[in-house]
C-alpha cells in the first residue's frame, strides 16, 4: 500500500497555483508555488494524520478538482489532465484557509507537529506561518481572502474541528 501523500500535495499545489497564479514573472512563481506547497502540506498531514489513512486515500483516490473548477469558474478544457484526479478538495480548502489566516497556520503548523508525518524531525513552514514582503509580493492572489474565500468556506467548519473540537470559527 501506497502510505506517501506526495500526488495528492503535487496535484492540490498545482491546482491552486493554476486557479491563483502568481504575478511577476519565475522567481514570483516559485515563490507562490512554494506557499501553496507549504500550506498543502499542513493540510495533508492534518486530513490524513497516519500511515493509515495516507494509504486509504492512495487506494481510494482523493476525489478530484470538478468541484473547485466550478467554484473558481475554471476552464473546463483543462479537465482532460490526469493529475487533477490527485486534487483532493478538502485539502484545498483547508490550505486556502491557512494561507489567509496567519492565527490558523500557526495553530495548524504546531498540531502537525507531534504528528507522524514529521517523524522527530523538525520542518519549518516559514513561507506560510511568516511570509516576507516578497512573497506577499509575489503570491498575492494565493493570499487574498476574499478570492480565496469560496473555497476555504467549503471546508472551514471541518478544519476547526480538527484542530480543536469546540472552537470558536473565528469569520
Amino acid at each position: 500500500m501506497l502510505a506517501d501523500l506526495s500526488p495528492l500535495i503535487a496535484a492540490t499545489t498545482q491546482w491552486l497555483t493554476r486557479a491563483y497564479p502568481a504575478c511577476g514573472g519565475a522567481l514570483a512563481a516559485a515563490l507562490g508555488e512554494m506557499q501553496a506547497r507549504q500550506a498543502v502540506t499542513v493540510a495533508a498531514w492534518l486530513r490524513y494524520p497516519t500511515p493509515t489513512d495516507a494509504a486509504l486515500v492512495g487506494m481510494a483516490g482523493p476525489g478530484g478538482s470538478a468541484g473547485l473548477d466550478w467554484i473558481t469558474g475554471a476552464d473546463a478544457t483543462m479537465h482532460d489532465c490526469a493529475w487533477r484526479t490527485w486534487v483532493d478538495e478538502v485539502v484545498a480548502s483547508w490550505a486556502a484557509c491557512l494561507l489567509t489566516d496567519a492565527e490558523l497556520a500557526h495553530t495548524a503548523v504546531a498540531a502537525i507537529a507531534d504528528g507522524g508525518h514529521t517523524a522527530g524531525t523538525p520542518i519549518e513552514f516559514r513561507r506560510l506561518v511568516a511570509p516576507g514582503e516578497r512573497d506577499r509580493e509575489a503570491a498575492p492572489l494565493l493570499r487574498h481572502p476574499d478570492l480565496l474565500a469560496p473555497v476555504a468556506a467549503l471546508h472551514r467548519t471541518a478544519l476547526h474541528e480538527r484542530l480543536g473540537p469546540g472552537r470558536a470559527l473565528i469569520a
